[in-house]
């Protein structure tokens, strides 16, 4: 038996590259949150794993910050000012002024030390905590430097006069964007110190002191004022930044949580655009689109795949005529290997369906024809079981009374008729014995769990117990095991599954007993196959399948086999394969029917599912 899934076309893969000029002031979306990631819009989760740019690096992130970006264009200014005033000085020398050379010395120093601040790696990619502002080391090298040589400038100048008031204001914005507002007032208290300072020397040199104080105090005023300002405004950006990290960091929560509850939907879900391409697609519908196992991971494109034409058909249809919004068709796959699957499907839109808008995204959810038949019934019988399983046990005691009680006629009957007449009661006793079982082996209740099970070994046993009770069937050589797709018990660790070794022996038996029933009694009629499944995406699996040669199993006959009380013998109790259900869902396990091609002799296989001990989970 095959297990590869539906053929596909090559996948669709598109990337999205885009160079943006940025502002110091990044996007919101640019915003690193906690975890260092930058999340997506909400609104997006069908773009799928193909279309997104990749994640920025730890540099870029810190790269991307508001204030790292500031950092740098201060830097950045400082270095073009240490260059500026050296300019400035060079050409006072060409212009026959005099120049002091101390002047020159400490211009060329405030340069060279600007410069190399400014190109140093580490400060270009700094990142700067709106919480921690600078360090003391990007303090001194920064503020400090400015202060001082700007101080020197000050009381150094005495013809070139530079406007050192305009020089101050550059460390005071640094000090009030990257520091406390304490630290912002102090800096502004320094420079304003510094020009009074220099225009006290000033007034006393050439005798004008009040003329030369009220400009410095006006400065040092306004300086005051600009790192009040500046250190609100910074404080605000501050604020807004957190404030952005906590909504990007909300938006990714609940990002992250509709992802999950999209993967983990029971239902199917596509997201699928005009040109048929699937941009997302959860488990389920994974699950559903393929034979066995799962479709590769989206994108992929749904044309072009036989099996998929009546989904591609249907969505098309969809895009271009209007439907009710709680319309929904059914529609039948086939697969490769003629298998068919019915589906419900159900189509929503993310914008409207207008013909001239290509960016349409069809929401496509699937759900399995036979689980939503199954679910109903399931409300049906759920209040019914509970009825059934208390009526069960108050027939065993009016049957243990009837059973008895035939005994003691049986002992008195001496004629050939009495016999019979106590014979079928004793029948019909047994009968509804094991019919209340049945109903008893599924009601609800604690049980203890499972054990680990050796897999060909317990097969190999219920087999031969089997054909010691069918001496006929093992006469006719008409069953042939096949356990060679499990690992050599001589060469690694067996295969073992979570499964009561009684209920498995039943859920087998139960499909021996059905084989034998409705095979063509010729040697090899029935086939058991026990083997391990690798399937894409999923944990490896045992798969344990019971074929018959007979009449192949009708479409409707098929959709009711796992129905309660659904039998095609008049003394059948219909309860059998339901049971086989209900034991296998109980240890995570899944039972089903498959009908094969003309071309092979087995057409119809019975197959149970079953997880490995080591990836199987808890049972409930």
């Amino acid at each position: 038996m095959s297990s590869r899934p539906a053929p596909l076309t090559s996948k669709m893969a598109t990337t999205q590259s885009a160079d943006t000029m940025g502002s110091w002031f990044s996007e919101l979306d640019d915003v690193p949150t906690s975890s260092g990631t930058t999340p997506q819009p909400a609104a997006r989760w069908w773009k799928g794993s193909g279309d997104g740019a990749s994640e920025p690096g730890a540099a870029q992130r810190a790269e991307g910050s508001p204030y790292a970006r500031m950092y740098r264009a201060f830097l950045a200014a400082r270095a073009g000012l240490g260059v500026m005033l050296i300019i400035g000085v060079v050409t006072s020398a060409l212009l026959n002024r005099s120049i002091d050379p101390e002047i020159l010395a400490v211009a060329i120093g405030y340069a060279v030390l600007s410069v190399l601040w400014w190109w140093w790696p580490s400060q270009r990619v700094h990142r700067i905590d709106p919480d921690l502002h600078m360090s003391t080391r990007q303090a001194l090298a920064t503020v400090g430097v400015d202060l001082g040589s700007f101080a020197v400038l000050s009381f150094l100048d005495r013809g070139f006069n530079i406007n050192t008031a305009a020089l101050m204001a550059l460390p005071v914005l640094m000090t009030g964007v990257f520091m406390p507002r304490f630290m912002a007032l102090a800096a502004a208290a320094a420079a304003t110190l510094i020009l009074l300072t220099g225009a006290v020397l000033e007034g006393v040199l050439r005798d004008n002191l009040t003329t030369s104080l009220t400009p410095a105090g006006l400065t040092g005023f306004g300086l005051f004022a600009v790192a009040l300002l500046v250190s609100e405004l910074s404080s605000r950006l501050a604020r807004e930044q957190r404030s952005a990290r906590g909504s990007m960091e909300l938006a990714r929560q609940q990002a992250q949580l509709n992802r999950l509850v999209i993967e983990e939907m029971p239902e199917g879900v596509l997201a699928v655009d005009r040109q048929g391409r699937v941009r997302t697609a959860n488990p389920s519908a994974r699950k559903l689109l393929s034979a066995h196992g799962l479709t590769p991971a989206a994108p992929f494109q749904l044309r072009g795949v036989p099996a998929w034409e009546p989904l591609v058909k249907s969505i098309e249809q969809a895009f271009t005529q209007p439907r009710r919004v709680d319309d929904s068709r059914e529609l039948q796959i086939t697969f490769d290997d003629h298998t068919r699957r019915a589906l419900r499907m159900r189509l929503k839109f993310t914008r409207g369906r207008d013909t001239q808008n290509q960016d349409d995204v069809c929401v496509v959810f699937l759900e399995d024809v036979r689980t939503v038949q199954a679910r109903v019934r399931q409300d049906k019988l759920a209040a019914m079981g509970r009825m059934s399983a208390g009526i069960a046990h108050e027939i065993r005691n009016p049957l243990a009374a009837i059973s008895q009680a035939n005994a003691l006629l049986a002992e008195d009957a001496i004629s050939a008729p009495q016999q019979r007449l106590t014979s079928m009661v004793a029948d019909n006793v047994e009968r509804l014995k094991r019919i209340v079982d049945d109903i008893l082996a599924v009601a609800p209740g604690a049980r203890a769990p499972a054990p680990a099970i050796d897999l060909e070994r317990l097969v190999r046993a219920v087999v031969d117990e089997w054909l010691k009770l069918h001496p006929v069937a093992a006469n006719a050589s008409q069953l042939k095991l096949d356990t060679s797709g499990l690992p050599p018990r001589d060469v690694g660790t067996p295969a073992r599954v979570i499964f009561e070794p009684e209920h498995f022996r039943r859920v087998l038996v139960n499909l021996l007993d059905n084989a034998l029933r409705h095979g063509s009694s010729q040697p090899g009629s029935i086939r058991v196959e026990a083997q391990l499944l690798m399937l894409q995406d999923q944990s490896p699996q045992a798969l344990v399948s019971v074929f018959s040669d007979g009449l192949v199993i009708e479409g409707q006959i098929e959709r009711s086999l796992f129905e309660p009380f659904f039998s095609t013998r008049s003394r059948g109790t219909g309860l059998g394969l339901y049971i086989c259900r209900e034991l296998c869902e109980r240890h995570g396990a899944s039972i089903d029917f498959r009908a094969h091609p003309p071309t092979q002799r087995h057409r119809n296989e019975f197959y149970i599912l079953m997880p490995l001990a080591e990836f199987a989970s808890p049972a409930p």
